[in-house]
């Protein structure tokens, strides 16, 4: 299920057409603040150097194959009730800049990617910044986008038809994500949805200015036993839950049941794509009792892998039933913005611990010819405040690429720090090779 929907021709009369927003775009508008940009973060790393006019020419021809990525935001009268796309015949400006070759060039290109999003009135809402630093080898592609207007799997398949393009050598469409058609009730759905969350600890020297900040790591993938009847996915998912039950034990706060969104995707790969917001959001439980110290790791895998199953297989819409009510443009669309970003305020507390979003082995080659194929790929989400940490991990040749993202008024660089070595350590736990 998406909520994306194609291109279409243009009127007879001329006029560009038109897309109203989707539920996840409109939520995601309303709520959008300067302090804290809705932005994903991607990079790309080649083992080679590109070519600026065969790189620029190549997105260009991209984007011409997937023109649901040009769009930008249509003006909008005072009373109109729905906010609108308005796709382009091609981008309002050239979405690849080459930044001069310096030292801390890529430091500086990451954190232009959190600080500073895309603006939504020029078509494509995203960036590519190309990154090369004296003295070392390759190059990186910096990618920065809207999440109002695009989720990274879409920027990825963005990308890896930029890739084709470039090298001249076409890839076979990746298989689509396999769901399973129905699955049984767990045992056990964890605590009860209207119980209130553990929220994550303020860090010792939490920061005053807003904004976000992220730590990369590379790591091993963790082992499985062959016929495991648990995946990666949730081996990343019982990680995330020992380490925040574990930060928040360090810090003295009160045991609470944790809730950990995770997106499911369900769209083709290929290059029919649907390209926009198309993930679904799910939210996984744990009872406090669960991730208590000196866990069962085998028995908490086991539960997660049964309730991850049930709800990967339960149609649901993208946000809830709620937020699909919340976006019937039955008022203004300025009216259901200020309820929106009020029920936020309000619902605060019962937001989710934290979100762990798992793109998995990396469906593309990313081959860009003579620069060669990606060997390091990064994704990070946006890490807005009540939840102000996300966890992303994407994997590329038996590697495992975590981005870890938080809020600066909520953690410091150290905490940062701190929270990957309880990641690492508690992912290695979960892992068969684990003493």
């Amino acid at each position: 299920m998406t909520a994306v929907q194609p291109a279409r021709p243009h009127t007879a009369a001329g006029r560009l057409p038109r897309v109203p927003f989707p539920v996840v775009d409109e939520v995601d508008r309303h709520c959008a603040q300067d302090a804290e940009p809705s932005t994903v973060h991607i990079e790309v790393h080649l083992p080679g150097r590109v070519e600026e006019d065969r790189l620029r020419a190549a997105f260009t021809a991209s984007l011409a194959r997937h023109p649901r990525a040009l769009m930008r935001e249509r003006p909008r009268g005072r009373f109109a009730r729905r906010y609108e796309w308005e796709l382009t015949e091609g981008p309002d400006r050239d979405p690849v800049t080459f930044r001069p070759a310096a030292p801390g060039a890529l430091d500086r290109a990451r954190a232009d990617s959190l600080g500073s999003a895309p603006p939504l009135t020029l078509s494509p809402p995203l960036r590519v910044d190309v990154v090369e630093e004296p003295g070392r080898e390759g190059c990186v592609l910096v990618f920065t986008v809207h999440h109002t207007a695009l989720d990274g799997p879409a920027c990825l398949r963005l990308a890896a038809t930029a890739a084709e393009i470039y090298s001249g050598r076409s890839v076979p469409p990746p298989p689509a994500p396999a769901r399973p058609a129905s699955a049984p009730p767990p045992r056990s759905t964890g605590p009860a949805a209207l119980a209130r969350p553990a929220r994550v600890a303020a860090g010792s020297t939490p920061g005053t200015v807003p904004g976000n900040a992220q730590l990369l790591a590379e790591l091993p993938v963790p082992r499985r036993e062959s016929g495991a009847p648990y995946t990666v996915n949730d081996q990343l998912m019982v990680a995330t839950a020992l380490t925040v039950a574990d930060w928040n034990r360090q810090r003295g706060a009160g045991e609470r049941p944790l809730r950990i969104t995770m997106p499911v995707d369900d769209r083709t790969r290929g290059p029919r794509m649907p390209i926009g917001n198309g993930t679904r959001l799910v939210e996984v439980g744990f009872g406090a009792a669960e991730v208590a110290s000196g866990a069962d790791i085998p028995a908490l895998l086991r539960l997660t892998a049964e309730r991850t199953r049930a709800l990967k297989a339960e149609p649901r819409p993208q946000l809830g039933r709620s937020a699909a009510l919340l976006t019937t443009p039955l008022l203004p669309v300025a009216t259901r913005a200020a309820y929106t970003r009020g029920l936020r305020v309000l619902a605060g507390p019962w937001t989710s611990t934290t979100l762990l979003s798992n793109v998995g082995r990396v469906p593309y080659p990313l081959d860009f010819g003579e620069a060669g194929r990606s060997r390091a790929l990064w994704m990070s989400a946006p890490a807005r405040l009540p939840r102000g940490l996300t966890f992303t991990t994407a994997s590329t040749d038996g590697r495992l690429h975590l981005a870890l993202r938080w809020s600066r008024t909520l953690l410091s660089d150290e905490d940062g720090g701190a929270l990957l070595a309880l990641f690492t350590r508690h992912l290695a736990a979960t892992s068969s090779e684990a003493p």
